[in-house]
C-alpha cells in the first residue's frame, strides 16, 4: 500500500455530497428511498438524502473490511435486517463511501434490485479496479482514503493510546 493517502475533510465532504445530489437531480432520477451501506455510507447517505429532499431512509449492514487493507473472504450481511419487502415498487438510491473492490456494492445492488423497481448507486469514491461501478461518483482514486468520521478511530482506541503514552 502506498504511503500517500487521499484525505477528505468535513468541508470537502459537504461539497462532495452537494455535488453528488445535484448530479442525481440533473440525471432525472428521483428516489423514493435512500439506503445507506453501514457504516461508511451512513453519513454520505444522510447528507445526500437531505440534498435530495428524501425523508425515507434505511440502512443495509454489510461487513467486508476489518481494518486498513484487511478484508473478509466475502462481504456478509449483519443484523439488523433492512425491511426489503417495503422496497417493492420503489426507486432506491444506494449510498456508500467507496467502491473499493466493488464486492460490497455489487452484493447490495443485487439484493435491492431483486425487490425494488429501480436501484441506482452513488459513492463518494471509486477505485480503478472496482468490479462494480456506481451510477454516480464524486472522485476516483487508487489511494487509501482517510474519511473525516473514521480517521481518528474509535474513542476507545484513542483513549487507550493516550493512557499508555
Amino acid at each position: 500500500m502506498s504511503a500517500q493517502r487521499e484525505t477528505l475533510t468535513w468541508t470537502g465532504f459537504g461539497d462532495a455530497t452537494r455535488e453528488l445530489s445535484r448530479s442525481i437531480v440533473a440525471s432525472g432520477f428521483e428516489p423514493d428511498v435512500v439506503v445507506a451501506i453501514a457504516r461508511g455510507g451512513l453519513l454520505p447517505g444522510g447528507a445526500i438524502a437531505y440534498g435530495l429532499g428524501v425523508k425515507s431512509c434505511g440502512a443495509l449492514n454489510v461487513e467486508f473490511y476489518t481494518g486498513v487493507g484487511t478484508v473478509l473472504e466475502a462481504p456478509v450481511l449483519l443484523s439488523p435486517d433492512l425491511d426489503l419487502a417495503s422496497l417493492a415498487g420503489k426507486r432506491v438510491l444506494l449510498v456508500d463511501d467507496v467502491a473499493d473492490s466493488g464486492r460490497t456494492l455489487a452484493l447490495a445492488v443485487d439484493l435491492l434490485a431483486a425487490r425494488a423497481a429501480d436501484v441506482r448507486s452513488v459513492c463518494l469514491y471509486t477505485k480503478p479496479g472496482s468490479i462494480a461501478r456506481p451510477d454516480f461518483v464524486w472522485r476516483e482514486t487508487d489511494l487509501w482514503i482517510d474519511f473525516p468520521w473514521s480517521l481518528r478511530g474509535s474513542v476507545v482506541q484513542e483513549d487507550a493510546a493516550a493512557a499508555s503514552a
